[in-house]
């Protein structure tokens, strides 16, 4: 009982601190973009050096891939996606919008813990999922339209990255057999995959001139994507997706105040409230769930 208990704290802890990078990482992205890496570009960058640093790890574990062959190409593809939309959206997008929307992962989440895993959801759980998108709703809220709707490509781009985000999560919960390092590694190939064909189909042009700036992509992907990347997929793997899925909306926090505190965008007292909630049930979800 203590060894699952510290397995859960644990959990937790990499579930936070993830989230919290996650949160701040659409900074040193845009800086980036200004500087002329484009949003593909920047994305294939950022996990070719997250490839690089982990290989010694990562790649022997595609041995993997023949194991169970259809869910990690389902993971790689996920994930993949996740990742180059949330990157995408981010550059884009006003941060905490996309955040938003990305974070009405939960609703994925629980419905496909649900139908794929037969995870049953305890009365806390409901209760803290519903104070957690009641936050989300709160901050998303729009007078004008009376409804949290979106309205551009980045809306949508954070929308279909996180339901892409709870599908993953499900996958990595189902295989549980697998090592935590081959997950990591589809996530790794999904993404460049994904950015190299978006790239040719897109036609986008090489970026000629640009060392230091790929450079510090392959840097920031080497120690920042991977390093999240791995402390979510840990998190996720040893706690039901419905936890998880709660737990991350931390990352709304992270991302309202280094919004707050970066740019010259100013959050109402609905946001802060809505924020307030999104902590409040992540705290409950983590202590009692």
């Amino acid at each position: 009982m203590k060894g699952n208990k510290t397995s859960q704290s644990w959990a937790i802890g990499a579930l936070l601190l993830g989230s919290t990078m996650w949160g701040v990482v659409w900074y040193p992205m845009r800086l980036l973009e200004i500087a002329g890496l484009s949003g593909l570009w920047l994305s294939l960058f950022l996990y070719l050096g997250a490839l690089a640093i982990t290989s010694l790890k990562t790649v022997p574990q595609l041995k993997y891939l023949w194991q169970e062959p259809l869910l990690m190409v389902q993971l790689a593809a996920y994930a993949g996606w996740t990742n180059v939309a949330f990157i995408l959206a981010v550059l884009d997008g006003n941060v905490l919008r996309v955040l938003l929307l990305f974070y009405l992962t939960p609703l994925w989440a629980v419905m496909f813990g649900y139908l794929f895993l037969g995870e049953r959801l305890s009365r806390i759980s409901i209760i803290t999922l519903v104070v957690a998108l009641a936050g989300a709703v709160l901050m998303l809220w729009h007078p004008d339209t009376g409804i949290p709707w979106p309205t551009d490509a980045s809306d949508w781009l954070a929308l279909s990255s996180g339901m892409a985000f709870a599908a993953s999560n499900v996958i990595i919960r189902k295989t549980q057999a697998i090592e935590l390092s081959a997950k990591v590694a589809m996530t790794w190939v999904g993404v460049i995959a994904i950015s190299v064909l978006l790239i040719l189909v897109q036609q986008v042009p090489v970026p000629v001139g640009k060392g230091g700036q790929i450079g510090s992509a392959l840097l920031l992907g080497a120690f920042g994507m991977a390093v999240m990347t791995t402390l979510v997929q840990y998190g996720v793997t040893h706690m039901p997706v419905h936890r998880s899925a709660v737990i991350l909306l931390f990352e709304l926090v992270a991302g309202a105040i280094s919004q707050q505190l970066l740019t010259d965008e100013i959050m109402t007292l609905r946001e802060w409230l809505g924020g307030a909630a999104i902590m409040v049930a992540a705290w409950v979800s983590g202590r009692y769930g």
